[in-house]
């Protein structure tokens, strides 16, 4: 049985790029469009407007994420993967990318750059403890799990 869908309010800050939308049912986020035309050099980053700006509740955060095709395709990265909006902004989205890639990458005005995803974010309240409980993986990290 589907989920009654949350409702986010948003502001389109440029009326003609496309407001946020699933390409498909079942879609974990919507698109961000660039809101100008950009050009990245590689190794070039760049803060890309998208003429969004949104009114996440409480509870919840926006994650900006990249576009795998981009990735793959292109070289093309966020700067600080995934971008964090918290329920308190109110600003313009926009996105930090990177051209990873060995040539130059052009976006056009209205393009699609990014994802947005809403997430759940617990309550947490943070205890200060003397030692923290064993678990059978210890303390490894950066790969310590294989080799």
């Amino acid at each position: 049985m589907p989920l009654d869908p949350m409702k986010i309010t948003f502001t389109r800050l440029d009326s003609e790029l496309p407001a946020p939308s699933r390409a498909h049912i079942g879609d974990a986020a919507v698109d961000l469009h660039s809101r100008i035309d950009v050009a990245l050099s590689q190794g070039e980053r760049c803060a890309v407007p998208t003429g969004l700006a949104v009114a996440i509740p409480t509870g919840y955060a926006g994650l900006v994420l990249p576009r795998s095709g981009h990735a793959r395709r292109l070289g093309i990265g966020k700067v600080n993967s995934p971008g964090l909006i918290d329920s308190g902004y109110r600003g313009e989205i926009s996105v930090l990318l990177i051209n990873h890639g060995d040539a130059e990458v052009e976006f056009s005005r209205g393009d699609r750059i990014a994802q947005l995803a809403i997430v759940p974010v617990p309550d947490v309240e943070w205890i200060e403890v003397d030692a923290l409980d064993e678990t059978d993986r210890g303390t490894g990290g950066f790969g310590s799990t294989g080799t």
